[in-house]
């Protein structure tokens, strides 16, 4: 009999621990959070309308679902969805000059100017793939070698994504870039040009790819989504511009904090996240093609991969020239990163 009551009152003891200690957690997050909001009321941005820079797609979608399903609204911000105009460096340009607060775009696109200058931090991730290095189905070509001396098309032109992409594919495969022909093309005319025997390859969006690769159109050769050196790195990034942030971290927190919310949710839910985001006209294609390439990307890439991305990719620029080699990657690194989530795992 004694011998249960210890084992009683020793499991009482232990309930009465367990949800002391949950007490204590709950009180410290309350707390933490008091202190933020009495810190976030302080900020210039504080009750005004943000500006997220989103043109739509598939591979941004996070911006476009943390609004229209709340995720912003639940962290007490009051925000618009902005479109904006000109070429690939838009968003680059939008962030560094104020025209938006926050927007995202891929890495490719985006390091280049922010380490030459353009003000503009790096949150976190947005997602791994989404281009890949594509061939004839019925060509002769079988590696990035057989691509020296040929040209490439490179759709968004020299110096944009596709074009670096095109560059690390050749570089981590040992052969000089400037061994291959680059040339603008439009992704849509790309195909066509391919079977006319103008270009050899071709720089494409997967989404864009996907029936050309269905139907044995089209083959890859190297790709950002599929092969081991580059499926587990992020490909878009999250980001703002450095001067705002500096005004504003708490908002930054939150804005990061509300887009990571909808990519955990657009992870949990990809079919209704396409559906709302063709609803919106922000993708399009057909659906089930549509679910199938957003399946393959992971959205919920980690900032410790997302950090390695950053590194692996300036090393990268540094050994082709896109970056300075005398600039000191953790250097580098400190001026364009900053994990604000860092004490929230993803």
């Amino acid at each position: 009999m004694k011998a249960k009551l210890l084992i009683l009152c020793m499991a009482v003891s232990l309930a009465l621990g367990a949800a002391a200690v949950a007490g204590d957690k709950t009180a410290d997050e309350a707390a933490a959070k008091a202190a933020e909001d009495a810190a976030w009321k302080k900020e210039p941005a504080y009750g005004k309308t943000l500006k997220i820079g989103y043109n739509g797609g598939l591979c941004l979608g996070t911006f476009g679902i943390a609004q229209l399903k709340g995720f912003y609204a639940a962290e007490g911000l009051k925000t618009e969805v902005v479109r904006m105009a000109g070429d690939s460096s838009g968003q680059t340009n939008a962030l560094g000059t104020g025209k938006v607060d926050v927007s995202g775009d891929h890495i490719a696109t985006m390091l280049v100017p922010t380490v030459n200058g353009v003000r503009v931090k790096f949150t976190t991730g947005i997602h791994t793939g989404c281009k890949s290095l594509y061939v004839l189905g019925k060509s002769d070509i079988k590696s990035t070698k057989d691509l020296v001396g040929k040209t490439v098309a490179i759709p968004d032109g020299i110096g944009g994504s596709d074009h670096n992409i095109a560059m690390r594919f050749f570089n981590h495969d040992k052969i000089d870039p400037r061994t291959v022909k680059f040339k603008p093309v439009e992704a849509g005319v790309a195909v066509l040009a391919m079977q006319n025997g103008e270009l050899q390859g071709a720089v494409l969006g997967d989404q864009f790819a996907k029936k050309f690769l269905d139907d044995g159109t089209l083959r890859i050769v190297r790709s950002l989504t599929f092969d081991d050196d580059f499926k587990k790195e992020a490909c878009c990034i999250h980001a703002v511009g450095a001067d705002f942030y500096e005004a504003n971290p708490i908002t930054v927190k939150k804005l990061t904090r509300a887009h990571e919310a909808a990519s955990k949710w657009m992870t949990e839910n990809p079919e209704e996240a396409v559906k709302i985001l063709q609803e919106n006209k922000w993708a399009s294609g057909d659906p089930k093609l549509v679910l199938e390439i957003f399946k393959t990307y992971n959205f919920m890439i980690s900032d410790d991969l997302t950090a390695a991305t950053l590194r692996s990719t300036i090393d990268d620029y540094k050994t082709f020239g896109l970056i300075k080699k005398d600039k000191d990657t953790e250097d580098l690194m400190k001026q364009i990163w900053i994990p604000v989530m860092a004490d929230e795992s993803k």
